[in-house]
């Protein structure tokens, strides 16, 4: 199996904000909430250590305060390290750099950073894919086949309307891909591209400078199509449970994934967890009336009314006669007595008055904003 010891990663944390623009609001892609106590970034910073990349970078644009609250020195995923270790590479971090319109710009804005880095290979991903994967084969693979860019894939079937947020690739026999497609509109089964790639060091920053040069920004236009004949570029499919979040339905979708066994038991493996910031708070309370069903509660909560089929955050408050189905209620939020909330996803630290009633479709769950009254 491949060594990780020359891999260094970077993790793109604003890439798809405009995809969930009610969750980003205030906030990266990266740092919003997930699962109960879990933020996307997790996943991918997860999956890197697991896999022995012990030296990220994370590529942030804006709105990154929230980000930076939770990933701190990296503790948590062993990565508060004098070498190596967690970087956070803000917008303006030198003189000429500043707000990207795409990967190559980002990239080209901590070109410092990668130079000065002893890596002999890059991993590129961004923070929106919740899955659990070892990403030492993937290494492997590139290097096996000598490869110039190889991008990680999965099969999923997809609607036109969902297809149109995809990278869909077409490979030949030999994982070499012929055709790259963004955002089309296909119905059916088709290979998604999870935004994971690995390149040589020295390669990635020749590409860099070209795309600088030539006023290039995009990874997905200016290399993968406009270049794809002149460099090799391969493919590797991932075959375990992955989501992509690129849109609220699939954002609400893949939270009520969690509530399926078999996808919980594949997302949070004993020996390859998903790390993130512990907040030590008591566990769950339930009050004499409380009733839950089928739902996951986090630590820190109160619970005194019905939940059914719901993700309900840390530190939220539940009180008696309220009912709570098929909802996500995120961190510090209250549910005042006598609620009926059905389909919805509130933001953290939402007040929900007494006697309240939202309800909304599993297609177009109800949004209520973070700090929102009601």
């Amino acid at each position: 199996m491949a060594s990780m010891s020359d891999v260094m990663g970077l993790v793109f944390s604003n890439m798809h904000d405009s995809c969930i623009t009610e969750l980003t609001e205030q906030r990266t892609m990266a740092s919003v909430p997930f699962g109960g106590r879990y933020r996307l970034i997790d996943f991918m910073l997860s999956n890197m250590v697991n896999s022995g990349v012990t030296d990220a970078g994370v590529i942030t644009k804006s709105n990154y305060q929230s980000l930076l609250d939770h990933l701190s020195s990296g503790q948590e995923w062993d990565l508060a390290r004098k070498t190596g270790g967690l970087k956070l590479l803000p917008p303006f971090g030198h003189a000429g750099s500043g707000i990207y319109r795409g990967r190559m710009e980002a990239l080209a804005g901590v070109q410092e950073y990668i130079r000065r880095n002893d890596a002999d290979y890059v991993i590129l991903a961004d923070s929106n894919v919740i899955a659990n994967m070892d990403l030492k084969p993937f290494v492997e693979f590139h290097k096996k086949r000598q490869a110039d860019i190889t991008v990680v894939y999965g099969r999923q079937y997809c609607t036109k309307e969902e297809s149109k947020s995809k990278l869909v690739l077409f490979c030949d026999e030999n994982d070499r891909v012929f055709d790259v497609l963004t955002g089309p509109e296909i119905n059916g089964e088709i290979n998604v591209a999870l935004n994971i790639y690995v390149m040589n060091k020295k390669f990635l920053q020749t590409l860099i400078v070209e795309a600088a040069c030539r006023n290039q920004y995009s990874f997905e236009k200016d290399i993968l199509q406009k270049k794809l004949r002149e460099f090799k570029v391969l493919a590797y499919k991932y075959q375990g449970y992955f989501a992509q979040i690129d849109s609220m339905k699939v954002f609400f979708k893949s939270n009520f994934d969690l509530l399926n066994s078999d996808i919980r038991t594949e997302l949070f493996k004993v020996d390859s967890p998903i790390y993130t910031k512990v907040r030590d708070e008591p566990p769950a309370k339930y009050g004499i009336g409380a009733s839950v069903r089928n739902s996951l509660m986090a630590d820190g909560c109160i619970i005194e009314g019905k939940v059914e089929n719901s993700i309900i955050f840390r530190g939220v408050k539940i009180e008696k006669d309220s009912i709570i189905k098929n909802s996500i209620i995120m961190q510090g939020s209250v549910i005042k007595q006598g609620s009926d909330i059905n389909y919805a996803v509130l933001d953290k630290t939402v007040h929900v008055s007494e006697g309240s009633r939202l309800t909304g479709t599993a297609d177009y769950p109800v949004f209520i904003k973070k700090a929102a009254k009601v």
